[in-house]
């Protein structure tokens, strides 16, 4: 009788460690799942995108626009520009702080070297505002737009190329 009650205990406890064992096993199939779909999930969405930008570079490859291969990086400039600019009641000190966004390691050490030059046009460009125009964001819109142009135009006198994609005002001081 002893014997048979002991039986019985041990078979109570070999039924808990397996269902122990079952549910540990069944835990981590599932943090594997999980583990495995989030780690897929994020790496098919940059697959497609970097696909669509491969397309997208050859298709303005073969349309002759080398501004737009490769990734987007951005070539900050040195220093602030400071200028003065004429307005109606007074003279105002401008700061303005730019980013180039460039597409591909080449077009960003194209930019990189030519530093001097970019930063000589748009100084030019900033030179030809006045504060009143500065005053309005549409004014800040064309001055940014009319400096893409000229470093755009100074950029394929030298390189053939445009080589620099947007002009980007990140920081933008009026006195």
């Amino acid at each position: 009788m002893a014997e048979e009650a002991n039986l019985e205990i041990e078979d109570g406890s070999k039924k808990k460690k397996k269902l122990i064992i079952i549910i540990a096993v069944a835990v981590l199939v599932i943090a594997g799942a999980v583990w495995f779909f989030l780690l897929s999930g994020s790496d098919s969405a940059p697959e497609t995108l970097a696909d669509e930008s491969i397309v997208s570079a050859e298709q303005d490859t073969a349309s002759g626009d080398s501004a737009k291969i490769g990734s987007a990086l951005y070539v900050a400039m040195p220093r602030p520009f400071i200028f003065n600019v004429p307005g109606a009641s007074r003279d105002r000190i401008v700061q303005i702080k730019v980013q180039l966004l460039v597409r591909g390691d080449v077009n960003e050490e194209i930019a990189k070297k030519h530093i001097p030059l970019i930063e000589g046009t748009l100084l030019g460009v900033f030179s030809t505002t006045t504060a009143d125009e500065l005053g309005t964001s549409e004014g800040k819109e064309t001055l940014r737009v009319a400096a893409l142009d000229k470093v755009q135009a100074a950029l394929t006198d030298v390189e053939g190329s445009k080589v620099i994609e947007r002009v980007l005002f990140t920081g933008f001081v009026m006195q």
